[in-house]
């Protein structure tokens, strides 16, 4: 029997660590059909070794172009964190299985660019993708990885989830409460705040972009 999460979501899971600019909190969005590009491009950036431990086995760029263009965003969740420079430097994806009986069980996985670890973007997706399964009636999140995946292991044990392991693989589960007004209100906030964010990084970027155009070039000056 699975242990059963009585907290809020915002309880699930902590941060791995504090973040190393308190300016600069890890905000989750929920990701679309014209986020593709920027999907592609964040699974491409991954080497080997991450590429691995996402998806379970070293695929090729061509594996990689067909996963994200398949990717069904009206079925499944996908989440995502943006830099500055609106590179998506975190990805989650929640993908809901058949159901069995009233068992609804959601899968989830995470990668997140060498260049942005040590903030916590793993938690916190994972944190956001537990709320959003709660709020869509799943009864259980469900985790398959690497046994060596120290970053999912990390955020399993944190969870309390119930963790199975078989020939260097291992499997999590996560029961969870059902959906309360604290957790569907806390969601529409933190995709409020994550949507303001980029909304302000992409105003940003095209001012500079803006001003770079009138700067003088070398060759100019």
């Amino acid at each position: 029997m699975e242990p059963t999460i009585n907290r809020t979501a915002e309880q699930i899971v902590a941060h791995d660590q504090p973040l190393k600019d308190a300016r600069m909190p890890v905000l989750v969005r929920e990701l679309s059909s014209a986020d593709r590009e920027r999907l592609l491009t964040h699974f491409l950036a991954l080497d080997e070794d991450d590429r691995l431990l996402r998806f379970g086995q070293i695929v090729p760029d061509h594996v990689i172009e067909n996963y994200v263009r398949n990717l069904n965003f009206a079925n499944d969740k996908v989440f995502g964190v943006f830099g500055s420079a609106l590179e998506l430097i975190g990805v989650g994806h929640l993908a809901y299985l058949p159901a069995e009986g009233d068992k609804r069980t959601a899968e989830f996985g995470v990668s997140v660019l060498e260049s942005a670890r040590g903030r916590g973007i793993g938690s916190k997706m994972f944190e956001r993708a537990a709320m959003r399964s709660r709020n869509t009636h799943v009864s259980v999140l469900y985790i398959h990885c690497l046994s060596r995946n120290s970053t999912m292991m990390h955020i399993a044990k944190k969870a309390g989830m119930k963790i199975e392991y078989s020939y260097g693989e291992a499997d999590a589960y996560l029961s969870l409460a059902p959906a309360d007004q604290t957790s569907i209100v806390a969601e529409m906030f933190q995709e409020q705040a994550a949507v303001f964010d980029y909304a302000v990084k992409r105003q940003t970027q095209r001012a500079t972009q803006v001003f770079q155009a009138f700067m003088p070039t070398a060759d100019a000056a």
